[in-house]
């Protein structure tokens, strides 16, 4: 049995994961602006990753095996139409939110001699999507931050990072809003359909899990094909 802390694991992937981690008996924390329908047995904590505050070290557990920070965003407009402060909310909620909750929970995770760390990116860094300027430049900088800290980290933390596709979460409703829309959206993946969060999550879960024991540094595209075929 292992302790996980999920941010924003109250909806979306975040949430499958916390479902999936409490099935194997793991001890779950969960920080994230609002608890929806957690489960009972999840340690919750209140916290926007975009608000000023750093995040409160004391609702931590006494050591953590694991912490995947789950918050990003799909705003999706032309490059014309982004302003500045567009790109700076997008880096505040991927990378800056990042930063300040691993920096919370590093010396804890140091506590663990199986300590890994799962960040999300998205599938529009490695390939050039129009409308994806903004997610796209943040995302980049997680995939940075994920190497560089797998490095600096190492052998004690694991970094990792997933970059999936399209995945039918609340995140995703409005392009996925209806049938023509998810039928769209699954064409242009050579699987011909939109990722589940489960199964995303259930990627984290391996990350997190000694089966990874020896993968660090990686960006794992989830996303049906589209990045590479």
């Amino acid at each position: 049995m292992a302790s996980y802390l999920i941010i924003g694991g109250s909806s979306g992937i975040g949430r499958a994961l916390v479902d999936q981690l409490l099935n194997e008996g793991h001890d779950v924390s969960v920080w994230a602006r609002e608890a929806r329908d957690l489960p009972a047995a999840v340690a919750f904590t209140a916290y926007d990753v975009v608000g000023e505050a750093d995040p409160d070290k004391t609702a931590l557990p006494e050591q953590l095996d694991g912490l995947v920070y789950c918050p990003g965003s799909i705003d999706l407009k032309s490059f014309r139409s982004l302003k500045a402060p567009a790109f700076r909310e997008a880096f505040e909620l991927n990378v800056v939110g990042a930063v300040r909750c691993l920096q919370a929970a590093e010396r804890t995770l140091k506590k663990s001699d199986k300590a890994a760390v799962v960040f999300f990116s998205t599938v529009a860094v490695q390939r050039g999507m129009p409308f994806h300027a903004g997610v796209a430049a943040a995302k980049g900088a997680v995939e940075g931050l994920t190497r560089s800290l797998a490095a600096e980290y190492a052998p004690t933390i694991r970094v990792n990072a997933i970059a999936p596709s399209l995945t039918d979460t609340p995140l995703a409703e409005k392009l996925l809003a209806t049938e023509d829309k998810r039928a769209a959206s699954a064409e242009r993946h050579p699987l011909k359909r939109v990722a589940a969060a489960g199964e995303i999550a259930a990627m984290a879960a391996f990350l997190l899990s000694d089966k990874a024991a020896f993968v660090t540094g990686q960006v794992i595209g989830m996303d049906g094909g589209l990045g590479a075929i």
